[in-house]
């Protein structure tokens, strides 16, 4: 008698982890639209960003670790912020190959004004969602981040 679980067939948009993707994916280019049309930023330079506006100055290293992003295009997000007048870079006294990213006062300025506008985001989509849900998918979102362990980074 054959395995029932071998006689299922895989299909993709009742894989959790693709579903969670797409989720996170259509929320997070609906808010794209709000920094992209304001400042002209990209999802990973918003990345660096917010990493910066929230825990102050690190290197590009920590926001990788932080926000899951590639060297590379956290790289670029610098490089782009950095000429649009939004971050600083600085030599760490530390380690001479690794360089301090920090916000300018436009950087500041520009991070409270899309904090701001990202409140109201969220605030709408939990509207949307209801209370209810919301407290629900608060709380099965926080119990997956810490009950699954973290893969492998292989890309």
């Amino acid at each position: 008698m054959a395995d029932q679980e071998h006689d299922v067939d895989f299909d993709l948009e009742q894989f959790l982890p693709y579903l969670l993707n797409q989720a996170a994916e259509v929320t997070s280019r609906s808010f794209q639209a709000i920094y992209r049309e304001y400042y002209g930023m990209t999802r990973t330079q918003w990345r660096v960003m917010a990493n910066l506006g929230k825990f102050g100055a690190m290197t590009a290293k920590d926001i990788c670790v932080i926000s899951h992003v590639e060297k590379t295009k956290v790289s670029r997000a610098v490089s782009a912020l950095e000429a649009d007048g939004f971050l600083l870079r600085t030599p760490s006294e530390e380690d001479r190959r690794a360089e301090i990213l920090s916000l300018t006062d436009k950087g500041r300025i520009a991070f409270a004004d899309l904090g701001q506008r990202a409140i109201a985001y969220d605030r709408d989509l939990r509207h949307r969602l209801g209370p209810e849900l919301t407290i629900q998918l608060d709380a099965l979102l926080k119990r997956l981040i810490a009950e699954v362990p973290p893969g492998r980074d292989d890309e």
